[in-house]
């Protein structure tokens, strides 16, 4: 199995929050005040964070932890959702996140297809995002869907809210890493399951054909999504009351804007770790490195035995690119928030938005280890890489959201502050 596929992503309603305030200021203000405070030290943490990462570790280390940082500032002021996005389309039939997704996946695969047909990118071997196309992608991927909505929030939006101050988001991230670890004891029986083995279409029919075939593939779901619109009636005539460079500062960006940012730092992702961007990976080693500081061997649980996963057990967590891409996805969404005046905007927990947390956690982490990924490093990074797996994934994945959405509804989420 490659190793990209082992280092398994979006706007729920607290980004909705977040953005809602902001934009009532700015009605109100003319332009968000900006938390200052927040701003300079995030700063100075990305600044500080980046010099000693490198010295420690090199400056790949410290060049992927500000690119990570770039990764959450983008999906914050572009509110860039996966979360919402699904939900959105299959309650309401609106499918604005949809295409953005769409746009973001055909710059990702144009750009992915001239660095991993030829094998290397600039100064590092470059691998794509490929994992087995069977059982445990379409059961983990819809197990996902059902995690992400009843969690509040995906891979990536876990972690970004976070960043931004949305502290109900904590307990979905502690279902997330007990779902993710939980898994690995279970990986043999899902490494079993039926599957058409790792397919990368580039490989198996060329790449100018492949790529050809998912720029079809795309513009067709996007123009599905905007037919299944005016079927319903649908009109989006809103306009941002913040504009010109004001709206750069302050957010929030067109959703366009966000899918090309992302598409671009995923490849500089692939350029300089050698793969895709990841996410979720870091949540399995987290839960792992726990369970060895409470006394817990390891070394008879299968997924454990690789070399890849020993030496990460073995290592500090800082030397694992991952983590550090996680840590600076915080650091991005906190400058982020800090620019737009909306840091710590959604700070009630509710129990039930507690316990809907963790459920949807434990979903989205158990979800995410057997499918080799989350709406980051399978469906984004897989799609974008001509994996099949990735197609795999985002069907199952929006399957089981309207699951999700039911539940959602049991727990009272979004009648919850």
């Amino acid at each position: 199995m490659a190793r990209a596929a082992l280092t398994g992503g979006v706007m729920s309603r607290h980004a909705a929050a977040t953005i809602q305030g902001v934009a009532k200021h700015a009605a109100d203000a003319g332009r968000p005040q900006v938390q200052w405070r927040v701003v300079m030290t995030t700063i100075a943490l990305l600044a500080g964070g980046a010099a000693w990462l490198a010295a420690d570790y090199g400056m790949r280390h410290g060049a992927l932890f500000l690119i990570g940082a770039g990764c959450g500032l983008v999906l914050s002021h572009a509110a860039f959702g996966f979360t919402a996005a699904f939900r959105a389309f299959v309650t309401t039939g609106d499918g604005r996140g949809l295409r953005a997704q769409m746009l973001m996946l055909a710059v990702a695969t144009l750009l992915f297809a001239p660095i991993l047909s030829s094998g290397r990118g600039p100064g590092t071997a470059s691998g794509e995002a490929l994992a087995p196309a069977g059982i445990s992608v379409l059961v983990g991927a819809f197990l996902f869907g059902i995690g992400m909505q009843l969690g509040g929030g995906c891979g990536s939006g876990t972690i970004y809210h976070l960043g931004a101050g949305t502290t109900a988001l904590a307990f979905t991230l502690v279902g997330f890493v007990a779902g993710s670890v939980i898994a690995t004891f279970h990986m043999p029986f899902w490494w079993a399951a039926p599957s058409l083995g790792e397919v990368s279409l580039g490989e198996a029919a060329g790449w100018p054909e492949a790529v050809a075939l998912q720029l079809v593939a795309f513009g067709l779901i996007a123009a599905l999504s905007w037919w299944i619109e005016r079927r319903l009636g649908r009109r989006h005539l809103t306009r941002p009351s913040i504009r010109g460079w004001a709206r750069l500062v302050h957010g929030p960006w067109p959703l366009a804007a966000g899918g090309v940012a992302l598409a671009c730092l995923n490849t500089l992702t692939l350029v300089v770790a050698g793969h895709p961007w990841t996410i979720t990976w870091a949540f399995s080693l987290w839960g792992a490195k726990l369970l060895g500081a409470a006394g817990y061997d390891l070394s008879a649980v299968p997924f454990w035995t690789g070399d890849f996963q020993r030496a990460a057990l073995a290592a500090p967590v800082l030397a694992d690119v991952t983590s550090v891409m996680d840590l600076g996805l915080v650091l991005g969404a906190a400058l982020s928030a800090g620019l737009a005046g909306g840091f710590g905007a959604a700070r009630h927990i509710w129990p039930r938005r507690a316990a809907a947390g963790v459920l949807g956690g434990l979903l989205l982490g158990y979800g995410s280890r057997i499918a080799f990924g989350c709406n980051i490093g399978a469906f984004f990074g897989g799609i974008a890489s001509t994996s099949l797996h990735g197609w795999f994934w985002g069907l199952a994945a929006l399957l089981g959201t309207p699951v999700g959405v039911k539940l959602r509804a049991r727990f009272g989420v979004d009648s919850n502050p």
